[in-house]
């Protein structure tokens, strides 16, 4: 189904997402080395241990400190977390960490492929596109005056790794 910018935004909105940002592309169809998986996992490493800069959504993700210590270090994305490409390698995207972004697996990631099958057969899609690395749902991420002890247990932890990995270098 073709759908205009407000349809697109008010799918999203029935899907309880209408703080996502959307984009426009106009699918080409591209040819994907065959070795693509291994330069995607590489890359997800990449962008795993890039989120030393997000640990504020991090905090909002239910993750255990053993979880986050191994995202951030690129060991592991944890249970129900998924890393997407803002536009499809067969559609033009590009293997940069700037073309991936984090999500809970469920419900938002199987909310999202199934907002892009909605648009099959289009000749341009609506593709979903946060402004941040994490999406993070606009009424889970905002706090009370009291602060957020894991965010900020989670920003020591964080600001520790940043620190060491300085002095690596």
């Amino acid at each position: 189904m073709k759908f205009t910018k407000d349809m697109a935004e008010n799918r999203l909105k029935e899907m309880n997402m209408g703080d996502m940002p959307i984009t426009e592309i106009k699918p080409t169809p591209t040819n994907v080395a065959s070795d693509w998986f291994k330069s995607y996992k590489h890359l997800c490493r990449e962008f795993m241990r890039s989120l030393t800069d997000s640990v504020e959504e991090l905090a909002f993700m239910n993750l255990n400190q053993n979880e986050f210590m191994s995202l951030i270090m690129g060991k592991n994305v944890p249970q129900n977390i998924s890393i997407r490409f803002r536009i499809p390698l067969i559609w033009g995207g590009k293997l940069e960490i700037d073309n991936l972004f984090m999500c809970s697996t469920f419900p938002y990631s199987q909310k999202l492929d199934q907002f892009i099958l909605e648009q099959s057969g289009s000749d341009s899609i609506w593709l979903p596109n946060p402004v941040k690395k994490i999406y993070i749902q606009a009424h889970t991420s905002s706090g009370g005056d009291g602060g957020n002890a894991t965010e900020d247990r989670l920003s020591q932890i964080a600001a520790q790794i940043v620190a060491a990995k300085g002095m690596e270098q």
